[in-house]
This record gives structure tokens, sequence and C-alpha cells, in this order.
């Protein structure tokens, strides 16, 4: 049976390392499975990708901002997402719809409802069976970021970062049957412990 895992999170939560360990597990243990991530994961998200995280010098309005993530996750479905599921496959991804309602909604203060819209065709309603959400306080989150070249988002006001943390937990607790949320500030074995445990019970 296809599963849909994602994992969200916001700077220096450690969601990519947990991604590809969680994947690395269910490979081993014989059951077909891909990682992608986004922005990216396709020939058009890597070109989108690079503007979207390492190009500061180029302003990039909220809205724009948005539609580029947008196509990204439509080309990401299409190409990648919906045919593994389709196969049998469990697809992991790091980042999803959740970062868009935490980044450019929360975060950038778009209108909600605008982004559920956008994200509801992009993704012609696939939604994940399992959205892992690694919570840290911003200051710790950050603090583990900054000896590493910064990006467009990282580079961020504080603020910016608590108003996406506090995103995050909404969804998180609107949705608490889909939504798990670890603590991100557990030694990195144990985290990977709580999400092993849980994704075992769907598998």
């Amino acid at each position: 049976m296809a599963v849909f895992i994602t994992f969200e999170g916001g700077e220096g939560s450690g969601k990519s390392t947990q991604a590809r360990v969680l994947y690395k597990r269910v490979l081993q243990s014989g059951i077909p499975v891909i990682l992608c991530h986004e922005p990216g994961g396709t020939s058009l998200g890597k070109e989108l990708r690079r503007y979207l995280k390492q190009t500061r010098q180029t302003e990039i309005s909220p809205l724009a901002e948005l539609l580029l993530f947008a196509a990204s996750r439509a080309q990401l479905v299409a190409e990648v997402i919906r045919p593994n599921l389709g196969s049998g496959t469990i697809v992991i991804c790091d980042r999803y719809t959740g970062s868009t309602v935490a980044y450019q909604g929360y975060g950038r203060g778009l209108d909600l409802g605008v982004i559920q819209t956008v994200n509801a065709v992009v993704t012609q309603g696939l939604s994940p069976d399992l959205v892992i959400l690694l919570d840290i306080p911003v200051e710790i989150g950050l603090a583990r970021k900054r000896s590493a070249k910064e990006d467009r988002f990282e580079s961020e006001e504080l603020t910016f970062h608590q108003q996406v943390r506090e995103g995050y937990l909404r969804m998180a607790a609107a949705d608490p049957g889909r939504w798990l949320v670890v603590d991100a500030t557990l030694p990195r074995e144990k985290v990977e412990q709580v999400i092993w445990e849980k994704v075992k019970s769907l598998l």
C-alpha cells in the first residue's frame, strides 16, 4: 500500500536529516520508497529552487514567491509523487503544502484562503497521509544554521520565523490525526525513534 509522508519544520529543525534517515530505514525494510524535496525534485524544480532559495539579490514579491513554489510543486506532483504512489511506492517528501501555508501565509502574510486554493489546484487535491512536524524554538533552530551560508529565508527577521512556527503549530493543532509533532530539541536518535514508531504503524 502506498503511503505519502511529508516532513515540515522551520530552519534548523533537522527535517531534511530525519527525512533521509526515514528513507533509509524504509528502504532497509525492503519496501519500495523514494525521497524527494521541495522546491526541487525535477529539472524545473531545480531551476526554481535557485531563484527561491539562493538568489538574495533578486527581489521576489510574496505573491510571485507563492506562485513559483506552486509551479515547482505542480511539476513534482505530476512527474514524481503521483506516478510513484500509483505504483505502490512509499513517497517521503521534504516539505510540501504545509510549508507554503507557514512561510507564505503566516510568514509573508498572504491570504490563507488564496494559498489553500493554489495548493488544491497544483496538487489536484493530493494530501499526505502523515505530516511530521519537527518543532524547535526559533532561536535554537537559527543558531544551528548560522554557521552555514544563509539563504533568502534563513536571513529573514526573527519575527518572520516566529510567525512561521506559529503557523505550523496551528495547522498541527487543527489536524492532530494527520500531524505528528516531534520535539526537535531531543537527541537525534530519540527523534528518529519517535518518527519510526509512528511510521511503522502506517506501514
